[in-house]
This record gives structure tokens, sequence and C-alpha cells, in this order.
């Protein structure tokens, strides 16, 4: 069989599994399924880059993603006013003054001569420095927090329309990773694992308790919606789409959400697929074969004059924002930010496991994976219990094993993630469309 053939047929069954979620189930539930495959596709086309270019361990992929989340509430929301002049400009104050500490604090490691008067200079800067900004930065996140805070307690954002969110959401992650990558790149791949994991940790931590940021665990509703995405509730409004939807058959509540869930999938399939395009061009390019040259031997690249620290930054910066961008879309499919959300398990195993099943260094088998694995991780959820009760049907009903096995349906997600990666890496190890 031919790679093309091949590939034509997964991306079909695909397609029938989708298809026939909506006859058996919901249409829905298929085009829930099919926007959050598009969306997973992104992630793991920003995770191939990392991994299958160049061979970047990032186990980070999660805080990216939420610093594209907390992008959209930034740019898309709008302003708070009261709550800005309560405190903004002091914060933000605050926030340059911590900057300068830091950038003090560099500029005297590189300019004095080592020993004990630079060290101390620099404990001395960091320790005053950050005194310093708290004692700005505090009073200024009291005044905006106190601001109405059931319904706002933050500065809300520039009102810009969402969709331009999308690509500043990955600017933004890109500039977090910047600075991640400037910092830990030059570690060996199992501690550059640990100490991406610590960062992405560390960024949700902080979305979750910096209320004044994006409201933290009270979450932030109602983000802004694309041009092409009416409220459901203004459909039904119209006279002209009830009166087409009762033609068609359709409920006019049933129709409305399929019409906004459709717009969704549109506009993420115009985004998948320019990010598909630009990523087969740079894989086939001589930047593309630099970068699997330094992911297959990284001292012969060197001693090629390669600076091989430098690619990686490349490469890291621009896979967090492939992962950022995906982030500022999820969060305006969802409509809100909810920071508690954002684990590890959904948004770093879950996507690497997605790369591997596709095919690590394949652009379209990360796409392939975003849209098998996401099927298979919503789907078992409802087949899980349906299989334990089928299994224990002619048990007692107080038998302590039926008891047990119904109570562990909920981890046949976990159960059917690791089934699927084992028989692939057992009969297909590199992965379904392998890098060629």
């Amino acid at each position: 069989m031919s790679d093309t053939v091949k590939n034509t047929a997964l991306f079909a069954l695909v397609a029938v599994l989708i298809i026939w979620t909506g006859y058996s189930e919901s249409w829905n539930l298929a085009l829930q399924i099919l926007n959050m495959g598009l969306i997973s596709a992104i992630m793991a086309l920003g995770v191939n880059l990392q991994w299958g270019f160049a061979g970047l361990f990032n186990v980070g992929v999660m805080g990216f993603v939420a610093v594209g989340g907390l992008a959209a509430v930034l740019f898309s929301m709008p302003p708070v006013p009261e709550a800005f002049w309560a405190g903004g400009p002091r914060a933000l104050f605050s926030l340059v003054v911590g900057a300068g500490v830091i950038v003090a604090a560099v500029m005297v490691m590189k300019k004095m001569a080592a020993g004990r008067n630079r060290n101390l200079l620099v404990v001395a800067i960091l320790v005053g420095g950050f005194f310093l900004f708290r004692a700005l930065f505090d009073p200024a996140v009291d005044a905006i927090e106190a601001v109405n805070s059931a319904s706002t307690g933050y500065m809300g954002g520039l009102g810009l329309p969402v969709i331009l969110a999308w690509p500043l959401g990955g600017v933004l992650a890109a500039g977090v990773a910047w600075v991640i990558g400037k910092t830990a790149l030059g570690l060996r791949s199992d501690y550059l694992a640990i100490a991406t994991l610590g960062i992405a940790e560390i960024i949700i931590a902080v979305m979750k308790n910096e209320d004044w940021l994006a409201r933290g665990v009270k979450n932030v509703t109602g983000i802004p919606r694309p041009f092409i995405t009416p409220r459901e509730i203004d459909l039904q409004k119209d006279p002209g789409f009830v009166e087409t939807a009762t033609n068609l058959g359709l409920d006019p509540v049933t129709a409305s959400s399929l019409y906004v869930k459709l717009s969704y999938t549109l506009l993420f399939s115009v985004v998948l697929i320019i990010l598909f395009i630009l990523a087969q061009r740079a894989l086939k390019s001589p930047w593309g074969r630099m970068m699997r040259a330094i992911r297959d031997n990284e001292v012969a690249a060197m001693a090629m004059g390669k600076n091989v620290t430098k690619r990686h930054l490349q490469i890291f910066v621009l896979g967090s924002a492939i992962c950022g961008l995906a982030g500022a879309m999820m969060t305006t499919l969802d409509g809100q930010l909810t920071p508690g959300t954002y684990q590890p398990l959904r948004f770093t195993f879950l996507i690497w496991v997605m790369v591997i099943v596709g095919g690590s260094g394949s652009n379209l088998g990360a796409i392939l994976g975003g849209f098998l694995i996401y099927f298979f991780w919503i789907r078992v959820e409802q087949w899980g219990p349906d299989l334990m009760y089928f299994i224990t049907s002619g048990m007692a009903d107080d038998s302590p094993l039926k008891m047990h096995l119904i109570d562990s349906a909920a981890h046949m997600r976990l159960l059917t993630m690791g089934l699927i990666l084992l028989l692939v890496l057992r009969f297909s190890p590199r992965g379904l469309i392998p890098e060629k």
C-alpha cells in the first residue's frame, strides 16, 4: 500500500468516526469533537516542531497553552476603567521597577569582577529591590481587586477583536518561551523536562492567585466571539434564520448551536491549514534540514559551525508560540478562562501521546494524532461505564467486584490512552504516519 493511500485511509477513518458520532449521538457532540480535534492538532504541531524537528523534550506545554488563554482575556475583554485607575498605573510602574532591579543585578554580574564584593552587591540589589517592588505592587493590587470584586476585580483587557488575540496569544507565549529558553535550554534533556514542567506549574499558580490579572480562580466569562460566530440567542431571534432552520427540519435552538460550531470549524480549519503549510515548508527548507541534523547529532552539527543553542531557542520559541495560539483559540471556543482546568494530564501528556501516535517528526502525523487521540479521549468517557455495566450485568447488585469495576470505569480513559500508545509503539514504532 502506498503512503498516500494509507494516509488517506487513516484520515478517512477519523472522518467516519466523527460522522458516526453525529448519527449515533448528536451532531453537536460530533462538531465539538471536530473543533477540539482541530485545536489539539495545532498543539501537536507545536510540540512536533520542538521534539520532531529538534529533539527538545518540553513537558511544559500546559503553561504555554495557558498563556495563550490568558492573552485572549488581556487583549479581547473590554477594559475596566475604574479598576485600572484605582491601581493600574502603580501596578505597571512596580512591574517596571521589578524588571529594572533584575536588569541592574545582571549588569553588575557582567561589569564587576567575580568576588565577594560583587556577590554582596547583587544580593543587596535583589533583596532591596524585592522589598521596594512589594511596597509598590501590593497596595496597587489591593486597590484593583477591591473594585466590584464580585463581577470584575481586575483591569480587564484592551477590547481588541478576539480574532486578533489569537496571534497575540502566540506572541505572548513566544515571549515567555524566550525567557525560559534563555535560562533552561542549556540543560540536558531530562533536566529540561523537569524545568519546563516546573515553570508551567508556576505559570498556572500565578494565574490562579493573581486576581488583578484575570480574576484568578473566579474565572473570566463572556469572552467575545469572532465576527462570524454570533450568539445562539441572537440567531434564535432572527426570523430569517428560524425560517431556514424550520425548512430544513431542524429545531431553531439546535440549528443555532450547529451554526456557531460550524463557524468555529471554518476558522480553526483555516488556521490549521496555514500552519501545516508553513510547517511543511520549514521542514523541507535548509533550515529544517539543519534542525534535524542538530537533532540527530549535536556534536557533529557544532563541528560544522552551527550554533546549537541558538537554533534550539528558535524552535522552542516557535513551537511554544503555536501552543499559545491554540490556547487562545480554545479559550475563545469555551467563552471563558478557567485556570483550574489546566492540568498536565490533558495539556501535556495527551498532546505528547498525539505526537508519538501520529508520528514524531511528521507534521501530517501530528495532525492525525490530534484528531484520533482526542476522539478516543472524549468517547471513552462514555464507553467506559457502558462497558463495565455490560461486563458486570450477570453479577449480583451487591457484589463487591461489580461495585469496584463500575467505580473504576472513570479510569478507562487513561487505560485506553496507554493501550493505544503501547499498540502503536509495538506495531508501528515510528507512528502511524512516520517521518520520511
